[in-house]
């Protein structure tokens, strides 16, 4: 049976009670099943949130032309619902940027932050790109982006070798709505103006990750996300892309358990 907050959030809770609480926050297209490869080595010593966006997996669809803040307090709610008074945030990709939303909105209820392959503002060459699949999402739904996607989210490798990778995040993206699909999009396209150069900054500890052939959320992206958070580290991991934490697990969860065991302890 799935777990439902008032608002019809679908969320799972697992790990020992009592723990420090981590919150796994999803990407655009995907679900809280993309957090399978790294929840059984955080729930052995966090209690670990997954939960799905508004117009994801099993959560109710948005009214309206969302914003990032709504996908923030989407979350925040959540927390509220369970009595979670703070917890580490780790966003992938968009959600990344909803983990930044929600330490800028509400610091005190952010431990600490884990943001993997997400951006920052972008090339005039890269924001026209990403209009243009809002474009394509708009006009066709997520089936006329989909292989494209997995093009820059895998390697070449991995895309040749893993075919039951490619379909289980086929069937992912196709999964949404196509008429809701392009209105998540529209966040990734345009929310980034809310979080970048946050004044007051964000401080609270955080690790920045991204992959060296990660084509859209790249080292530069993810360097600048660092220099704009006091103190916060930066891993670039080495021939991996945007679905580093599906395609190589270990090179995503060894890092962001020593740096959650470290600054949670």
């Amino acid at each position: 049976m799935t777990l439902r907050d008032p608002h019809g959030t679908a969320y799972d809770l697992t790990g020992p009670d009592g723990a420090p609480v981590v919150v796994l926050v999803h990407g655009l297209g995907l679900n809280r099943a993309v957090w399978q490869w790294m929840i059984p080595d955080l729930a052995q010593r966090f209690r670990v949130l997954t939960f799905d966006f508004l117009g994801h997996g099993e959560s109710p669809p948005p009214t309206g032309q969302p914003s990032l803040r709504d996908l923030s307090e989407q979350l925040r709610a959540l927390l509220d619902h369970l009595h979670i008074a703070k917890a580490a945030i780790t966003g992938f990709s968009l959600g990344g940027m909803v983990a930044r939303r929600l330490a800028q909105d509400h610091p005190d209820r952010v431990s600490a932050l884990v943001i993997l392959h997400s951006a920052h503002r972008r090339s005039e060459k890269a924001q026209a790109a990403i209009l243009f699949r809002v474009a394509q999402a708009d006009d066709h739904g997520p089936a006329a982006t989909v292989e494209l996607a997995l093009e820059r989210w895998y390697t070449d490798a991995a895309r040749a070798t893993r075919p039951d990778l490619m379909d289980l995040t086929r069937r992912w993206v196709l999964a949404n709505d196509p008429k809701v699909y392009p209105k998540l999009y529209r966040i990734l396209a345009h929310g980034i103006d809310e979080i970048v150069a946050p004044s007051p900054a964000i401080t609270q500890p955080t690790l920045v990750i991204t992959g060296d052939e990660d084509f859209g959320n790249g080292p530069e992206m993810s360097a600048a996300i660092a220099a704009e958070i006091p103190g916060a580290r930066l891993l670039i991991l080495k021939g991996l892309r945007h679905m580093a934490l599906a395609e190589d697990p270990a090179a995503v969860n060894r890092p962001v358990l020593d740096f959650l065991t470290e600054v949670l302890s």
